[in-house]
């Protein structure tokens, strides 16, 4: 069981789709798992840590999945509007966007709202994580791009860059990061923070995923996903990877060979075989067709991180009243007690 690996998949039917790997000599088979229903508008976004999945949607909400129970695990309440990214950072704590230009830290123990930045002048679009996990990077409909100082919370640098960009994400190692604006993403450098290239894609983009610190893989609204060189940002390969636009690209390691999931509006997720020192066409491991439109797409590996399993574990059970109600309330929402506290503080 060591390394089972799950997929998980949000879509526009408001539902969470889980899927077991099994890999198989031949073809790998893709087993539902589980389903969840939480949410009661189109999902927007999915993470996964060592035990948790959350889940952002229109409704406002960020609902959170046990995953070594296979349980519910209640809603964190606090964005006046649709959550637009969210991102696990270790084990400790959830990162949450929205489009109320917020950008909540929550603690993963008791999974209250730790700090609430006020990021952008309008919507969050999305945000990243440093490696280190002290910096994290934004962009918003302001058409800046931010980098925060998670040890204190603040702002530490802002950077307008005229567009309004989509997504912004860091490289493996975190010297440098891509950013996307529509049909293109420029590559910055960390260092000097100016763009060292551009990589030009034919559509809108959707999605991006750094397979290693020099290889891009591209997808938006075209059948097609493309791998670029990140330093000469060339296209080293291309292939027709769904009948549908590519909504989400993610990936992960098994036995030195690099598994490329891609998932898209067609319905179906597949897995495709990359040899990541010898770019030729990658060859389909599986697929399963959800019949959903995916929206959304996170890899769960199980007892990723293995010595903080333990005394998660052991969290009180009045956790779950903490991230209560598990259904969202209708109209306004309940803010949590504590919370609001937070959010003047940050305020002033």
């Amino acid at each position: 069981m060591g390394d089972q690996v799950e997929l998980v998949a949000g879509c526009y039917e408001q539902i969470v789709f889980g899927y077991r790997v099994c890999p198989g000599d031949e073809e790998w088979t893709i087993e539902p798992n589980f389903t969840h229903h939480a949410h009661t508008a189109s999902l927007t976004s999915v993470s996964s840590s060592d035990q948790f999945i959350a889940t952002g949607s229109k409704d406002e909400t960020i609902q959170l999945y046990d995953m070594s129970k296979k349980t519910e695990h209640g809603a964190l309440l606090h964005h006046d509007g649709t959550i637009s990214c969210l991102e696990f950072y270790g084990t400790s704590h959830l990162l949450s966007g929205g489009q109320d230009g917020l950008i909540c830290v929550w603690s993963t123990k008791k999974w209250e709202c730790l700090k609430s930045i006020k990021a952008h002048k309008g919507h969050v679009n999305s945000l990243s994580v440093h490696p280190s996990g002290k910096l994290a990077l934004s962009v918003g409909t302001d058409k800046t791009l931010r980098t925060w100082n998670l040890i204190e919370g603040r702002s530490a640098f802002i950077k307008n860059i005229k567009q309004n960009a989509e997504i912004v994400l860091w490289s493996p190692d975190g010297d440098q990061y891509a950013v996307v604006v529509n049909d293109q993403v420029d590559i910055y450098v960390l260092k000097s923070a100016t763009i060292i290239g551009t990589i030009a894609f034919t559509k809108r983009i959707s999605c991006v995923k750094f397979l290693k610190n020099t290889l891009l893989a591209v997808g938006g609204d075209d059948e097609s996903v493309r791998i670029y060189d990140v330093t000469s940002q060339e296209c080293v390969c291309e292939f027709k990877a769904h009948e549908n636009r590519v909504k989400a690209i993610e990936s992960f390691m098994k036995d030195d060979v690099c598994v490329l999931v891609t998932a898209s509006n067609d319905g179906f997720i597949k897995l495709w075989k990359l040899n990541l020192e010898n770019l030729e066409t990658p060859s389909l491991l599986g697929q399963v067709n959800t019949t959903a439109r995916l929206t959304c797409l996170s890899i769960w590996k199980h007892g990723e991180v293995k010595e903080t399993i333990a005394d998660q574990s052991a969290q009180p059970e009045t956790s779950k009243a903490v991230a209560e109600p598990s259904k969202p309330a209708k109209g306004k929402r309940v803010r949590l007690p504590g919370e609001e506290v937070i959010l003047e503080e940050s305020m002033q």
